[in-house]
């Protein structure tokens, strides 16, 4: 598997109700207005002012609602041009923040993603009898610590667990140690292979979005899950 990244039900209004299932296996959205939230860009400097990024993140929010993770984007290359179109321009309100301090050491639950191992595994698992659920990232940076998590519930889960590095303001280098399976009560443990890097390119005390190494674009927001 290739680099697997991983908010509370409540992030920004920009529509009052997720519909179940639009997020398959994970938990429905209830998405509370930015605006009334009052987000502020995390780091030690941050370009744009409030309105703007408020906007910018709203209009990003409302383009991956209903996309169920990325797997309808993967058939719709306009509506793909238009979330990445967005994600670039929350890229550039965030261009001259810091993401790689310690507000992004966190519990990150995936909104939306273009990594394909991941959405593979997303629209393939009901053929083990199950269903993903919240594909999870946990990321300590003091520690140096990354995990990354899809499970599968009620008890399952695939973890790998990585090393996290610092290499620059937005920038994190990563190496995977070990991955196992657990599900029925079993883990099995399998041989972890990757490395690579990716870029917080925007971050607030609500979501992150991201860029890697294979050019995969990632929407996460912080979630109060514990692993």
């Amino acid at each position: 598997m290739a680099s697997t990244f991983l908010c509370s039900t409540k992030i920004y209004s920009v529509l009052h109700h997720q519909k179940p299932g639009n997020f398959p296996g994970g938990r429905t959205l209830q998405i509370a207005s930015s605006r009334k939230s009052s987000s502020r860009i995390r780091g030690s400097s941050a370009s744009g002012n409030v309105e703007s990024h408020e906007v910018v993140t709203d209009n990003l929010l409302r383009l991956i609602q209903g996309e169920e993770r990325g797997l309808r984007t993967q058939k719709d290359a306009v509506k793909r041009a238009q979330i990445i179109k967005a994600i670039d321009a929350l890229g550039e309100v965030g261009r001259d923040s810091t993401t790689t301090d310690s507000s992004l050491t966190s519990t990150w639950r995936m909104l939306w993603t273009t990594e394909e191992e991941q959405l593979f595994i997303i629209k393939n698992a009901h053929l083990f009898g199950t269903e993903a659920g919240d594909i999870l990232q946990v990321i300590d940076v003091r520690k140096g610590i990354l995990n990354n998590i899809i499970t599968f519930p009620p008890t399952g889960a695939f973890v790998i667990n990585s090393t996290l590095e610092v290499v620059s303001k937005q920038r994190v280098n990563f190496r995977f140690i070990s991955a196992a399976l657990k599900v029925g009560g079993g883990r099995f443990p399998l041989p972890p292979y990757g490395q690579g890097w990716f870029e917080s390119v925007y971050m607030d005390e609500k979501i992150r979005v991201a860029k890697d190494i294979r050019g995969n674009y990632l929407v996460v927001c912080r979630d109060p899950s514990s692993f």
